[in-house]
C-alpha cells in the first residue's frame, strides 16, 4: 500500500468537518466526521455526482426519519425498520451508492425521538461532512484519472513484461510467479477502474472535444492490449509446459513473445514522446507476427501428445501481437492528427 493524495484528503476533510461542527457548535461532531469520510470520491465528476445523491438521500432519509421518531419511537425495533424501508428507497430510486451515509442520518435523527431541532441540527453535521470533502476534493490535489492511468499503466506493463519475459524459459520460482501474476492481476483491475473514471471524465462531467474522445479510444485499447498480454500468461501456463516441444519451438516462441514485448514498450514510449517518429513501422511487426503464427502451425506433429495445445498458445500470442499493432496504429493516427491541428492552427495565426 502506497501513501496517496486520497489518504491525505481523507485525514484534512475529517479534520475540517470536526473544526466547522465545532465552531457552528454543532454536537456531535463525529458525525460530520463519518459523512466527510463516505462522501470522499476519486474523481471530480463522481464528487459531484455523490454530493448530488448523498444532499437528496440524506434529506429523504431524514424527513422519514423525523417522521418516525414524531409518531413512532426511537426503540431499536423501530430503527431497524425505518433503516429497511430507506434502504429499498434508494434502490428503488437508484441511489444505492449513498446508502450508507444516509443510515447514518436516519439513526441520528431518530435517536432524536422527534424533536425537529435536534434531528434537524444532526442532518446538518451530516450536510457538513459532505460539503467539506466535496470541496476539499475539487480545491485541495484535484484527482487527474488521466495522469494516475498514465503511471499505473506503466506500472502494470512492467510486472506483464517481466512476467512474459521468463514464461517461456520458466526462469522464475514457481511462487514467486503465482505471486508476480496475482499482482498483475490486482494491477490490471485497478487499471480498469482507472479507466472508468477517465471515461466519466471525458463523457459525462463536460462536453469532450474530439482529440479528448481519441485519447479515450487509445487507452481503452492500450487497456486491451495488456489484458491480452495477461491472457498469454493464461495460455502458457494452462498448455505450454503439457505439449511436447523442441529446443526450436522453445527458441521460436520466446523470440517472438520478446520482440512483441518491445515493440509494445516502443508504443508505450510514444506516447509520452520519447521515441523517434518512424523507429518501429507496425507493417514490419505485423508480417513478423503472421510469420510467427504460420511457423508455429507447422511446427505442430501428429504423432505427439498434446502437441495441438501449443497452437492454442501460439494463438494467444498472436493475438497479443495483433493487439499491440493496433494500439501503436491508434497512437500514430493520434500524433497524425494533432500534427495537422497543430498545422492548421499555424495556418489561421499567419
Amino acid at each position: 500500500m502506497t501513501f496517496g493524495a486520497r489518504m491525505l484528503k481523507t485525514g484534512i476533510a475529517v479534520t475540517l468537518a470536526l473544526y466547522v461542527s465545532s465552531w457552528l457548535e454543532f454536537s456531535p461532531p463525529v458525525i460530520a466526521a463519518v459523512a466527510a469520510i463516505f462522501a470522499l470520491q476519486p474523481s471530480i465528476y463522481r464528487s459531484w455526482r455523490h454530493f448530488l445523491e448523498q444532499v437528496q438521500a440524506n434529506t429523504l432519509g431524514a424527513i422519514i426519519a423525523l417522521l418516525a421518531g414524531t409518531y413512532f419511537s426511537n426503540e431499536p425495533i423501530a430503527i431497524g425498520v425505518v433503516c429497511i424501508l430507506v434502504i429499498m428507497l434508494c434502490m428503488k430510486i437508484g441511489m444505492s451508492e449513498s446508502i450508507g451515509l444516509t443510515l447514518v442520518t436516519v439513526v441520528a435523527v431518530m435517536e432524536a425521538s422527534g424533536q425537529w431541532q435536534f434531528a434537524l441540527n444532526r442532518f446538518l453535521l451530516s450536510m457538513i461532512g459532505i460539503v467539506s470533502a466535496f470541496l476539499l476534493n475539487i480545491a485541495f490535489i484535484p484527482p487527474d484519472p488521466r495522469e494516475q492511468f498514465n503511471k499505473q499503466i506503466h506500472s502494470v506493463f512492467n510486472q506483464l513484461s517481466l512476467l512474459l519475459r521468463t514464461a517461456i524459459s520458466d526462469e522464475i520460482k514457481e511462487k514467486v510467479f503465482r505471486e508476480q501474476k496475482q499482482e498483475l492481476a490486482d494491477g490490471l483491475r485497478a487499471l480498469s477502474d482507472k479507466y472508468k473514471l477517465l471515461e466519466e471524465e471525458r463523457k459525462k462531467l463536460k462536453r469532450a472535444k474530439y482529440r479528448q474522445k481519441r485519447q479515450i479510444v487509445v487507452y481503452k485499447q492500450l487497456l486491451h492490449n495488456l489484458q491480452k498480454g495477461y491472457e498469454v500468461l493464461e495460455a502458457v501456463q494452462e498448455h505450454y509446459f503439457q505439449s511436447d516441444r523442441t529446443p526450436a519451438i522453445n527458441q521460436c516462441y520466446d523470440r517472438h513473445l520478446e520482440m512483441l514485448i518491445k515493440f509494445n514498450e516502443h508504443v508505450l514510449l510514444k506516447i509520452e514522446e520519447k521515441v523517434k517518429p518512424g523507429s518501429w513501422k507496425s507493417d514490419t511487426v505485423e508480417r513478423d507476427n503472421d510469420a510467427f503464427i504460420r511457423v508455429a502451425r507447422s511446427q505442430l506433429a501428429e504423432d505427439q501428445d498434446g502437441s495441438l495445445r501449443l497452437l492454442i498458445v501460439a494463438a494467444a500470442i498472436y493475438d497479443y501481437g495483433h493487439q499491440t499493432i493496433r494500439s501503436n496504429r491508434l497512437v500514430e493516427r493520434k500524433e497524425a492528427e494533432e500534427q495537422d491541428q497543430q498545422t492548421m492552427n499555424m495556418i489561421r495565426e499567419s
